[in-house]
């Protein structure tokens, strides 16, 4: 019993870290590229491929920025762009 409690409260303590990385990476993107992660999950593949394509500039310009050593440049806002084009691409 204590043993199935445990794998039980690991399993879920998994899924809460999960969701809330989920949820940090669909406001990040939101609030960076005005694009709605859960409504592009279901989306059309031209709405998807549109989505790509904004993605992708947004990298060339935000990779752009930190090779200048622009003042604006942020690694997280980078990283965060290219964990949800990875996520778009599944």
């Amino acid at each position: 019993m204590e043993t199935a409690l445990r794998t039980a409260k690991t399993a879920f303590l998994a899924a809460r870290v999960e969701e809330r990385s989920n949820a940090m990476q669909r406001a990040a993107l939101q609030i960076i590229a005005g694009i709605d992660m859960d409504k592009l999950l279901i989306a059309s593949k031209e709405e998807r491929r549109n989505a790509k394509g904004k993605l992708n500039r947004l990298i060339e310009r935000e990779r752009l920025k930190g090779m200048n050593g622009h003042w604006s440049y942020d690694l997280n806002r980078h990283i965060a762009l290219k964990q949800a084009r990875d996520r778009l691409a599944d």
